[in-house]
């Protein structure tokens, strides 16, 4: 196994077992039984180690990537990917399940550092993926170009909502209501619409 891999699957192995670990270069390098030297060689930083490893996570949780399926219209692409987050979450007992992890992970405990650090490199990653979702979108001109940042928050506010809601006692099937509120959040996002072209 190369080096990189090796350090990559220590970090994951410590984040399995306390999602709020710190990834300090001696432990992960002695976990993965590599030199702190070379650790740094390949991740020079500790957030540049917690990136990378936050972006194979997610990836391994979203395999592939519905919006670059140019079969589907812009909207359906988007929504796909909306849904692909929500998905691994399940719903009722297994929501429930999962937003008491993170609640007990990151809203129990006092924001220490080392809480803060964790749920920002999460928080970084699922930026990261919107931002992208929105960047191929305006390369094809479903967007205007440029900063996206509000509409980043925006559907990421939009998901965190609807995550809670799939482990609340609704009233309603809230797969239905979800459907309905990420069609409105696409639609929202979408309706800026490319920029029309300036006239001298």
């Amino acid at each position: 196994m190369e080096t990189r891999e090796k350090i990559l699957q220590a970090a994951a192995e410590m984040i399995a077992e306390d999602m709020t670990a710190k990834l300090s270069v001696r432990a992960v390098a002695a976990r993965a039984g590599v030199s702190t030297g070379s650790l740094r060689f390949h991740f020079p930083t500790q957030r540049a180690l917690q990136d990378s490893l936050l972006a194979r996570i997610y990836e391994h949780l979203l395999p592939g990537d519905p919006i670059r399926d140019r079969t589907l219209p812009p909207r359906e692409r988007l929504l796909n990917c909306l849904r692909q987050v929500l998905a691994p979450l399940g719903t009722g007992e297994d929501a429930r399940v999962a937003w008491g992890t993170t609640y007990r992970t990151f809203i129990e405990p006092e924001p220490t550092e080392q809480v803060r650090a964790a749920y920002l490199g999460h928080e970084r990653e699922a930026e990261r993926r919107v931002e992208l979702w929105l960047s191929v979108l305006a390369e094809e001109g479903a967007l205007p170009p440029g900063d996206h940042t509000r509409n980043v928050r925006f559907l990421l506010t939009v998901l965190n909502g609807l995550a809670v809601e799939r482990a609340l006692p609704t009233g309603e099937p809230v797969l239905v209501a979800e459907t309905e509120t990420l069609g409105a959040a696409v639609d929202h996002v979408l309706s800026t619409g490319p920029r029309p072209a300036r006239t001298p």
